[in-house]
């Protein structure tokens, strides 16, 4: 009885095979699909939330059909769909690649747009190094400056202001530091980077006042002096100006472009009209 059980399972389990094996669909390779039933599948696997999956598919029209419009449809797709999975460094490749095969065409554009996000979007990442930043903002500028028409065009200018704030709060953090450390010099140093490179940023009113209290603190009162003048001029609306005069007026000093220092020749060139 054992024997012939033995023998019922082994034929039930071959049968169970035979039938999944008679069920499964054929392979089929994706050389014989058109580039369009390939681009579909792109898009199905992007509709399905599998980003990587489709990026294979729309470059695999590139390679089988190098050079159709569905090629160059496919290729910005590609780009779109790596940086959707995270995986800057390739989408940065496809947008390049795009830009560089199909410069004049519309989606010449949104490729460079696709490029300069594969650098924006990782710039919260990426701690004390700043190269990151300098990229996306050499990459916005690009699109501005090339594309200016561009629908991608107001909110690359949003996202350089944003990066640029980005890179002047950055100094201001490290400003900061060395000011609460008692090293006066260093920080004097940061605060004067973003008055001069990063004057148009929300973090220069403060930079200001943080130099009043850096040149304050090394008896260096006529740079005070003129720190507090180019707030008076600038910024007097603020609160940093307003605690800067009870800063000043606390040494027995007050806002005016004294001696000749790089403030005293900001301070001039602001009554000219001109800002550095």
């Amino acid at each position: 009885m054992r024997s012939h059980h033995a023998i019922f399972l082994c034929i039930f389990a071959t049968v169970i095979v035979g039938c999944a094996k008679l069920k499964q669909e054929p392979a089929v390779l994706i050389e014989s699909y058109s580039a369009k039933e390939i681009y579909d599948l792109g898009e199905d696997k992007l509709n399905k939330n599998r980003p990587e999956e489709a990026a294979e598919y729309f470059g695999e029209i590139e390679r089988l059909y190098p050079y159709s419009e569905w090629a160059k449809r496919g290729l910005i797709m590609q780009a779109f769909s790596f940086h959707k999975a995270v995986d800057y460094p390739n989408s940065r490749s496809a947008a390049q690649r795009y830009i560089d095969f199909y410069p004049a065409t519309e989606d010449a554009a949104y490729a460079q747009y696709i490029l300069a996000l594969s650098y924006y979007d990782q710039i919260a990442e990426v701690g004390r190094d700043q190269g990151i930043t300098f990229k996306a903002l050499q990459e916005l500028r690009v699109l501005i400056e090339r594309y200016p028409d561009s629908k991608y065009t107001v909110e690359s200018k949003a996202k350089f202001d944003l990066a640029f704030d980005y890179l002047a709060a950055k100094e201001m953090t490290v400003g900061r530091y060395y000011l609460q450390k008692g090293y006066y010099t260093a920080a004097v140093k940061r605060f004067r980077v973003v008055v001069q490179d990063f004057r148009d940023t929300a973090q220069t009113p403060e930079a200001l006042y943080r130099l009043i209290e850096a040149y304050l603190s090394l008896g260096l009162k006529a740079e005070a002096q003129s720190a507090g003048a180019v707030l008076a001029k600038q910024y007097e609306g603020s609160d940093w100006y307003k605690d800067s005069l009870i800063l000043l007026s606390g040494n027995g000093l007050k806002p005016e472009a004294a001696g000749d220092n790089w403030l005293t020749t900001i301070y001039r060139q602001m009554i000219k009209g001109q800002w550095l």
